[in-house]
């Protein structure tokens, strides 16, 4: 019944609007027709106000007298003609004409003022006649008109002039007299430009019923096909790839319908297509189907309440991670550098959302014993640490969200719901670093319901640290759907670092991350002492990491264990600290490898620029940072061939071993020659502006802020052919809205979130907690954030 009631709806509301428009032409055309018939009657009037006034001037002359007395006419005449010419003057001067045209509304009339002409031809009366300007003596009664044709015969050729102008605006008005009395006037509008843009417009707004009915219905394998296609979340979750699920699409959407989908949209849509992968012509197919029918889909049962629309107004950026500083690790510093460097930008506003620990966890977590009473003085030292390495003040807020840390999952773990920190009138654009970590045990408010757009950048490759750990493999297998369910419920788009980490739904590979300013003056300095002769390395290899198994000592220790004799004499220094510390200086020393193990420090540290190589063979990694800042710092780098050190195979300081012996080449050719130096581009490359850039740019982002002020048009999958697709249910948001619901109530439950790991009490903020970041009891209804 929808369905047939929404196009007599369209076509009662086309028919309205004519009606609309075809009684304010009328009501324009009855106005000109007024006015038209005003012209006549003031000219009517005109000649009648003259008539009258001959006729008063003189009502005993008679036609008798006149001529028998031709003198005195012609003498009255001669008196007469000096004011009659000072009447034309006046009257045909452009002032008169102005104000006459000034004045002239539709029921506007003009009296003309003729009391001295009339007492000048009362003075000079002769008799009982009428004076006639033509012949003499007529009988009859003179014309206005008339009168000045004859006046005008008997003078001059210039005087003859004076009077054009009333005479040709006369024969306009006659004119336009004849022309209001017909249809004319309707005619010269129906065929006018105005009509026929209206009429294509509202063509373009609705298509005519032939063309719906020229679009063939779907037939089995269609439908079969976009079924697949949008089962894509269940069968993802089920372990068949999208690989496998496009390659059933294909199969099913034939050719030959490609062709008639072709034949059924507009020229600019069919070039679109012919660039377009199987899904796009599926999408547009279904949609034109759809749009033949009338039908327009209008929510499913996940839709929420409509956003806050920050087209026209300043946009918000919000940046939630899972640490923060003085914690030295890759998402207290990475998180900080891009919230400074978006901040640059006048587009949008930013704040970063980081944990806030009590005082028992900061002495758990912070290195050298530092601890802070207060939110406040934690992020002073922040601020201070920033300022320190990029050189500028960075504008952007701050906040922190009550946080946990976890000593069997060594990372911080948020307690309550980390979205209601973020206000909802600055719930824009939301940057989750580590979205999976932040959502394993988020029990609140979808992410993608309270903002309009959510990216998510994997900093971690969990399943390679979980495998390494007791029965591995099998919680390496629940680990991964997890962060497939959690990041598809809760990201609009997610980021990779590189091709080690877990292929997410709605991802892409993308190194975002760029190196401290700092790092690169370090560079410079080291160059601009080479070309001056000097020798800027004086130290051999080095290691820098967090002292844990999975951070590449397993792999650094077999590699030197093994080849110890070839790589005879060869010293090396190690900087870390961390829970494994002890265990990997022992096994160092039963292996009597000749490591020098030291604590750890930071890499800008002065200690550690006269290091001439930075050897790294860790395969846990997603993207070392410490790997990136001995590249900016113009050293050589000994690395693995693998996915995380993809980025920097363009670097020729980067020495790539594929296999154990190639490891010891490589060392020796670092060991042996000295680095180049870097290249402007490269250094560009490095920075956290190059990372800015390509942020933007794989997030969307760009077009998002820019679309509405800039005009920037979105890209082809998210524009033209996804936006045609807007009138039909989407099962893949369907979907996701399902998945976020049932995890909800999975995270609800305090039992099952013990079960899978989770701290005690996390699923809301403790009084310390409330202490701490002055916030009310979970429990009492907060009308800030509307629990």
């Amino acid at each position: 019944m929808a369905t047939q009631h929404q196009p007599s709806s369209a076509f009662s509301f086309l028919s309205k609007g004519w009606r609309e428009v075809r009684d304010s032409a009328d009501a324009d055309l009855r106005l000109m027709k007024d006015r038209a018939n005003s012209f006549k009657n003031l000219a009517t009037s005109f000649d009648r106000e003259l008539e009258n006034f001959f006729n008063s001037a003189a009502p005993g002359f008679s036609v008798p007298a006149m001529r028998s007395s031709p003198p005195a006419e012609i003498e009255f005449v001669k008196r007469l003609q000096p004011k009659l010419s000072e009447f034309r003057r006046a009257y045909s001067s452009p002032d008169f004409s102005k104000k006459v045209l000034e004045k002239w509304k539709p029921r506007a009339k003009i009296r003309i003022d003729l009391s001295a002409i009339k007492n000048a031809i009362v003075s000079e009366e002769l008799g009982d006649g009428i004076v006639d300007f033509k012949r003499g003596v007529k009988g009859s009664r003179v014309g206005f008109w008339e009168g000045l044709k004859g006046e005008g015969e008997g003078e001059t050729e210039s005087e003859t002039r004076d009077w054009e102008p009333i005479r040709a605006l006369k024969t306009k008005i006659r004119e336009f007299d004849k022309r209001s009395s017909s249809v004319e006037i309707f005619d010269g509008f129906k065929n006018s430009e105005f009509l026929e843009k209206f009429k294509s417009s509202l063509k373009s707004m609705c298509k005519e019923p032939q063309e719906s009915k020229e679009v063939p219905p779907l037939d089995v394998p269609e439908l079969l096909a976009y079924f697949v296609k949008q089962c894509g979340p269940f069968l993802d979750q089920l372990g068949v790839s999208r690989d496998t699920c496009d390659k059933m699409v294909e199969s099913l959407y034939s050719k030959r319908k490609n062709q008639l989908l072709l034949q059924s949209v507009s020229e600019e849509e069919s070039s679109l297509l012919g660039n377009g992968n199987i899904n796009d012509e599926l999408d547009l197919r279904i949609a034109s189907v759809l749009q033949s029918t009338g039908h327009r889909y209008e929510g499913g049962l996940w839709t929420d309440r409509p956003k806050q629309d920050f087209s026209n107004n300043e946009r918000h950026v919000a940046i939630v991670t899972t640490a923060s500083l003085p914690w030295m690790t890759g998402t207290a510093v990475n998180p900080l550098f891009r919230a400074a460097y978006l901040s640059q930008s006048k587009k949008q506003k930013v704040t970063l959302l980081v944990p806030w620990l009590c005082k028992s966890d900061q002495e758990l977590v912070y290195p050298s014993n530092l601890t802070f009473a207060s939110p406040e003085e934690q992020e002073g030292y922040i601020r201070n640490w920033l300022e320190e390495r990029t050189g500028f003040k960075a504008e952007f807020k701050i906040s922190f969200y009550p946080g946990k840390f976890s000593k069997e999952r060594r990372s911080i773990l948020p307690a309550g719901d980390t979205s209601q920190f973020i206000p909802s009138r600055d719930a824009d654009i939301a940057i989750l670093e580590e979205p999976e970590h932040l959502n394993w045990y988020h029990h609140g408010k979808r992410w993608t319901d309270k903002f309009n757009h959510v990216v998510g950048i994997v900093h971690t490759n969990y399943l390679e640290y979980i495998k390494r750990e007791k029965n591995g493999a099998l919680q390496a297998f629940f680990v991964k759907h997890i962060n497939n369910w959690v990041t598809r419920a809760y990201c609009n788009k997610v980021l990779r670092l590189s091709a080690a980490t877990q292929d997410l739904p709605n991802s892409v590979i993308c190194n975002v991350h760029g190196v401290n300013p700092k790092f690169l003056k370090i560079g410079e300095m080291i160059a601009a002492e080479k070309e001056l002769g000097q020798k800027a390395f004086t130290k051999g290899a080095y290691f820098l990491g967090k002292m844990v198994w999975a951070k590449g000592y397993k792999e650094l220790i077999d590699l030197l264990g093994k080849h110890k004799t070839d790589l005879d004499g060869f010293n090396m220094d190690v900087f870390g600290s961390g829970e494994d510390a002890h265990e990997v200086q022992s096994s160092a020393r039963r292996l009597d490898l000749n490591l020098n193990f030291q604590k750890g420090r930071d890499h800008a540290d002065d200690s550690l620029h006269r290091y001439k190589v930075f050897i790294n063979p860790s395969i846990s990694d997603v993207l070392c940072t410490a790997t990136a800042e001995a590249l900016a710092m113009g050293k050589f780098v000994v690395c693995a061939d693998h996915p995380s050190n993809e980025f920097f195979n363009s670097f020729p300081n980067c020495l790539i071993y594929k296999t154990p012996e190639d490891f010891v080449a490589k060392v020796k050719e670092a060991l042996e020659n000295e680095p180049y130096p870097l290249t402007p581009e490269q250094r560009y490359k490095l920075s956290w502006e190059a990372a800015t850039q390509r942020f933007m740019e794989y997030s969307d982002l760009d077009q998002i802020l820019n679309k509405e002020k800039d005009g920037v048009k979105p890209s082809r999958d998210k524009g033209k052919l996804i936006g045609k697709s807007a009138s039909m249910p989407n099962l893949s948001e369907l979907a996701n809205g399902g998945l976020a619901f049932a995890h909800y109530c999975l995270t609800g439950n305090e039992l099952l979130r013990l079960c899978t790991g989770a701290i005690p009490g996390t699923r809301d903020y403790d009084k310390q907690h409330c202490k701490d970041l002055h916030l009310l009891p979970p429990l009492v209804e907060n009308p800030i954030y509307g629990w």
